[in-house]
């Protein structure tokens, strides 16, 4: 079910959000370049849905991004994850467009720790093997 879709029509990056009935996760798709302004406002729909669907799991893809990983970490650990927190998310695959570089601060320092676990992943298969297994728990 699609939560919420924004495209940029100047460069055709574009976030959409869908509530995946099938597998009971959102997942948040991520496309092209995502300046600052529009990582917030995507990262602002899902939390406006998650006051519909409250639901623990999400598959955060970023495999499609293109040009650097906006720098967010700050304001996602003290605004955007304690309400996303209270909202009910509790595991986030979160799926890199590059692994090494800018999100290696998420692998080493894990800024969420005390909010939801959060894995990285290359692949979105893998992303998906791992919130199933979660579901298990």
């Amino acid at each position: 079910m699609l939560l919420n879709s924004a495209t940029d029509s100047s460069d055709g990056s574009s976030c959409v959000l869908v509530f995946d009935e099938e597998n009971y996760w959102l997942r948040a798709t991520w496309k092209g370049f995502v300046d600052q302004g529009e990582a917030t406002q995507g990262a602002d729909h899902y939390l406006a849905s998650m006051h519909t669907i409250s639901c623990p799991y999400l598959l955060n893809d970023n495999s499609q991004l293109v040009g650097p990983w906006f720098d967010s970490i700050e304001w996602l650990q003290r605004i955007w994850a304690p309400q996303a927190t209270r909202l009910g998310l509790r595991y986030v695959a979160h799926v890199t467009h590059r692994m090494r570089s800018e999100l290696a601060v998420l692998d080493k320092h894990h800024p969420f720790q005390d909010q939801f676990e959060v894995q990285l992943f290359e692949s979105v298969k893998a992303a998906e093997d791992w919130l199933r297994a979660c579901q298990k728990r």
